[in-house]
């Protein structure tokens, strides 16, 4: 039997591989620069959905997501497909715009929203410490705004609509797999007819080079495996340790942002930065503390 203190090596590198590739994923949004951000995110949900189905039939799992995907599930995952189609469409264009700072702040915020919405609709115990850490967050917030936040928008929006798209998958009674399935089918028949208008109207991208046609194609692997890795994790892993891991994503798109594309970085972003930070490590150090009370806890009964 595996203790509470056990790792799950196998739990650990596919959390590590999910968090590792969406912190890359500005680099390759990047090279598809020069493609109209709707048309990234069509292709990223009509290529996410050939490699689900492939999936799906693999494993013959059609027949579970559609039963599950019915009356007050669907509803929800209506709801969860517009936030993620809002979350994806505004990453695109802040990678695209290079506004890469902002959307790491976005996701460095993302999980203290986390916890205010588990609070606020969940009924979820919101510790002092947990508090703290929120009311920390939210100052570096406001003096960003205070001093001219410019793209602040793009921050809120991203940890806003992320924070929402996870509750209503939490409260949705389907796994991921059925849940990003039934998502990208929502958004399919939007997303084709935007590109078959695009190409009627010569302004597609599709089409024009093999290179570019190949990125276009991979849209579907970039999607779909990290939210597949994750979902893999998130069964083997403890959520306190999984918690901790969701630092890597923004953390490697902060350096990405100063290092590789150069984004100016002001006083007032070291300011937010250094109050949005206290708040996360005071919100990791919480959940470590959490995490190892509730294992003593169990070992003692």
């Amino acid at each position: 039997m595996r203790t509470s203190s056990t790792v799950d090596t196998g739990g650990l590198a596919l959390g590590v591989g999910a968090y590792t590739l969406w912190g890359v994923l500005p680099l390759y949004i990047h090279l598809l620069k020069g493609v109209p951000a709707l048309q990234v995110l069509a292709h990223r949900v009509l290529w996410s959905l050939v490699l689900l189905a492939v999936i799906i039939v693999i494993f013959r799992r059609a027949r579970p997501i559609f039963a599950a995907a019915r009356g007050r599930t669907l509803l929800l995952l209506l709801g969860s497909a517009l936030l993620i189609a809002i979350n994806w469409i505004v990453y695109i264009w802040a990678v695209q715009n290079d506004h890469v700072l902002e959307a790491s702040l976005g996701y460095f915020i993302n999980p203290l929203i986390n916890v205010a919405l588990g609070f606020a609709f969940l009924g979820e115990r919101l510790r002092r410490t947990q508090g703290v850490a929120i009311a920390i967050a939210a100052v570096g917030v406001a003096v960003l705004a205070i001093n001219g936040g410019g793209a602040l928008w793009i921050s809120l929006t991203l940890a806003i609509s992320f924070g929402l798209y996870g509750l209503l998958r939490k409260v949705a009674a389907i796994d991921a797999l059925g849940g990003l399935t039934v998502e990208t089918l929502l958004l399919a028949p939007f997303s084709l007819a935007l590109l078959v208008h695009a190409s009627q109207a010569g302004t597609g991208a599709f089409g024009q080079t093999t290179h570019l046609d190949l990125l276009l194609i991979l849209a579907g692997a970039v999607t779909a495996a990290p939210l597949l890795m994750f979902a893999a994790a998130a069964r083997r892993m403890p959520l306190a340790t999984l918690g901790l891991l969701q630092y890597i994503a923004p953390s490697l798109q902060f350096a990405e942002a100063v290092l590789l594309f150069g984004e100016p970085v002001r006083t007032v972003h070291i300011a937010t930065f250094a109050l949005i930070w206290t708040g996360c490590a005071l919100y990791a150090f919480d959940s470590i503390r959490a995490s190892r009370a509730s294992a003593a806890a169990t070992l003692s009964e």
